[in-house]
């Protein structure tokens, strides 16, 4: 059964990743906002943040690396949208293939696709001077974080690929996710926020895996922000997938 169920995955992947790779734009796209982001604010307003560190650049990186992703996974959505409407769904479910596996070949194809912008956001960092001591540890670890936070927001982006009226609707989930960085430390110390706003964003889930990355990064000691992060990013994982198979189990019915 298992090997049944990764055959059929790696196919329907195949077949997703055969798409992506036919439309290149869609990764470009969702590259290019992050790196616009951060162009703007290493070279307009970095000057007048004090983050407390040499490196503007290097501070703000993880929060652009979660908005490349947040803004990534629109598109799983919008692809499982087209999928359902266009009958893909039906006639999938018409074959002897694990059914799960049509969900996880977009899932996977997410993966894929946000991690190759990520990389790209990489690389433009790499050029406006962003440097890192960090080794092959701290590298590997910056990467898991990652993983684990796209497979978690892609299984969300699902919920509404599976439910939503419109493809407007279908990728318009993302917006929040988008501007969650933005309350956050990802671009300022929470010290310098009032109130009511250092509350929620010390206590939300972005300001411990941006903490966490730029900790890796810096070589400086992660401490509980490592933890926080890893438990943030798999409760929201395992509480979307819940949502999203009860979504799927609906829509097939």
């Amino acid at each position: 059964m298992t090997t049944h169920f990764l055959g059929d995955t790696a196919v329907l992947t195949g077949r997703s990743l055969r798409h992506i790779v036919r439309s290149m734009d869609t990764i470009i796209t969702t590259a290019l906002m992050p790196i616009a982001f951060m162009l703007l604010f290493v070279y307009v307003f970095g000057g007048a943040i004090n983050s407390g560190s040499d490196s503007y650049v290097g501070y703000l990186l993880p929060g652009i690396l979660l908005i490349t992703i947040a803004s990534g996974i629109s598109y799983t959505a919008y692809r499982l949208f087209l999928d359902t409407k266009g009958g893909i769904f039906a006639r999938f479910q018409s074959m002897p293939i694990a059914r799960s596996a049509v969900l996880w070949a977009h899932v996977l194809t997410s993966l894929v696709a946000n991690l190759i912008s990520v990389v790209v956001v990489v690389l433009v960092a790499l050029l406006v001077g962003f440097r890192s001591g960090a080794g092959v540890l701290e590298w590997l670890a910056v990467a898991g974080i990652l993983v684990l936070f796209t497979l978690a927001l892609t299984w969300i982006a699902v919920i509404p690929g599976l439910t939503a009226k419109s493809v407007d609707g279908a990728s318009a989930f993302s917006y929040p996710l988008i501007i969650l960085p933005f309350i956050s430390s990802a671009f300022v110390p929470t010290a310098t926020m009032p109130g009511p706003v250092r509350a929620f964003a010390e206590h939300q889930p972005v300001t411990s895996i941006v903490n966490a990355i730029r900790d890796l990064l810096a070589q400086e000691p992660v401490g509980a922000d490592l933890w926080i992060a890893l438990v943030w990013c798999t409760g929201i994982l395992v509480v979307a997938y819940g949502f999203a198979m009860i979504a799927y189990r609906r829509r097939m019915s």
